[in-house]
């Protein structure tokens, strides 16, 4: 008799998720899904709202990335008003988000990731986390900790506060960066820098090599990519145009403007995240054999979709990375080495804007005028392309939001990388705790941000409760 494998909690990714992994009656997997077991409904209680108000209130979707929310709905607003931001506002803002994203790289590599390669895919649980590798590498698991505050402190010193911030402000950004300030940041970006480049180099010499079997194997599929270029096809996390790869290479670029014209967004019963997909490759299809329609964002889809780093040393480590893996590259636990790259380049890029003399300028902000209007902002989360879609009556009161996130994107794709694991893993009903750690491994690959990702488009609640007797079985299942 077939039987399901659940994987609940899913651990060490931000949000709640488990994997239902169905087995035939040889014990080989028939099929997977990936339930996210939270929900947020911002579309919804976002209208009736003044749309000034939305860059405060979109931060708090989540915790761990309310700068990305904060800076696409910043972007939103300023198209709902129509401003043109000053530039010195456009750079605090593109300075915040580079800050943002070391953080938020930081984390996942070392907290969340790293476990797995530091203390190995078998190791114990309880040493198989960030606990066991500040035990096994007490000087770097320092070094990372004193990092990662000093991001957050210098979120704070421009803004006020690292989490749930309120800076980004229709029309700018609300206050000037002073000399002292400045004076007191660049030390802190200078650690920084050094923790990037240490971090590249530590997992391409004592990671990536011992992992290389995994890394051609586990949760690979084939897809489409989506990501942020400038006009000359640099990568940009702040802004420029979304260039839409296909699996054989092949892209299209075009204005976040026109989104809705490429991506459309399937709903599936059984879960609270969307399914964006190519609209322009026909229908959506997660087969594993014959896909349709799926692509990828965050930082591996990035790396395929951009023809260069506009800093030198990421755009050394880029140059590296296409030589070694071709483009666009599809193996799924690519994502930890391109998020290294892109690290190393917010790094960088953080430097260039403190030494911009433009940063001091204190014409941060213009005023602004409610309208009726549409408003599409959008930023590369550290997760993926992030849009908001915002529409305004006359009094500049809400009418419609639409949110894609990161996560979102990679809904397909995270399932079919489940189910790609699960298959090439599970043989005959035989598992144990190492591989189904390596079935989460295809998940956190990802870095999904579980909590920011869960919106619904058809109103409906999908609920499934699952009955269990005293041993564990399955009494029954009650659903809508």
């Amino acid at each position: 008799m077939g039987k399901t494998i659940a994987i609940q909690p899913v651990s060490r990714i931000e949000g709640h998720a488990k994997v239902e992994i169905d087995l035939d009656d040889a014990g080989n997997v028939a099929d997977t899904r990936v339930h996210t077991v939270e929900l947020r409904g911002f579309e919804r209680f976002c209208i009736g709202r003044p749309v000034e108000e939305l860059p405060r209130i979109m931060t708090r979707i989540c915790g761990v990335c309310p700068w990305s929310h904060h800076l696409a709905s910043a972007k939103a607003t300023d198209a709902v008003f129509g401003a043109q931001i000053p530039e010195a506002g456009r750079k605090l803002r593109r300075l915040c988000n580079s800050i943002a994203y070391m953080e938020e790289h930081i984390l996942h590599f070392y907290f969340l990731a790293g476990p797995d390669f530091v203390m190995g895919p078998d190791a114990d649980y309880s040493v198989r986390n960030v606990i066991g590798i500040a035990q096994k590498l007490p000087d770097v698991g320092r070094k990372v900790v004193r990092v990662r505050a000093l991001a957050a402190h210098m979120l704070e010193i421009l803004s006020g506060k690292a989490i749930h911030p309120t800076a980004a402000v229709p029309g700018g950004f609300s206050k000037p960066l002073s000399a002292a300030e400045k004076d007191k940041l660049v030390p802190m970006a200078e650690e920084c820098l050094d923790l990037a480049k240490f971090s590249i180099k530590y997992a391409k010499e004592e990671i990536f090599p011992k992992y290389i079997d995994a890394v051609k194997t586990l949760g690979v599929i084939n897809t489409g990519f989506l990501g942020t270029v400038t006009d000359d096809g640099t990568l940009d996390l702040y802004e420029g145009k979304l260039r839409m790869m296909t699996p054989d290479g092949s892209y299209e670029d075009f204005p976040v403007e026109s989104y809705t014209d490429y991506i459309g967004e399937h709903i599936e019963p059984w879960t609270y995240l969307k399914f964006p997909y190519n609209k322009k490759q026909g229908n959506f299809s997660m087969d594993l054999e014959s896909p349709m329609g799926i692509y990828r964002t965050n930082t591996l889809a990035r790396n395929n979709v951009a023809d260069k780093y506009a800093t030198p040393l990421a755009q050394a480590e880029f140059q590296e990375f296409r030589s070694e893996f071709g483009r666009p590259a599809q193996a799924t636990l690519l994502y930890h080495w391109a998020r290294l790259i892109e690290l190393l380049y917010n790094a960088e890029h953080a430097m260039e804007l403190l030494n911009d003399p433009d940063i001091l300028s204190t014409d941060t902000r213009i005023p602004v005028q409610p309208r009726a209007a549409r408003g599409i902002g959008h930023v590369e989360a550290p997760r993926g392309t992030l849009i908001h879609d915002y529409e305004t009556d006359e009094n500049g009161m809400v009418t419609n939001v639409n949110l894609i996130v990161g996560t979102t994107h990679n809904n397909a794709p995270i399932n079919m990388s489940v189910k790609q694991a699960a298959q090439s893993l599970i043989k005959g009903g035989q598992y144990d705790e190492g591989i189904l750690n390596m079935v989460e491994m295809a998940i956190r690959a990802y870095d999904p941000c579980l909590s920011c990702a869960t919106h619904n488009l058809d109103g409906t609640i999908a609920v499934k409760l699952t009955i269990r007797d005293s041993d564990g079985n399955i009494v029954d299942v009650l659903k809508n």
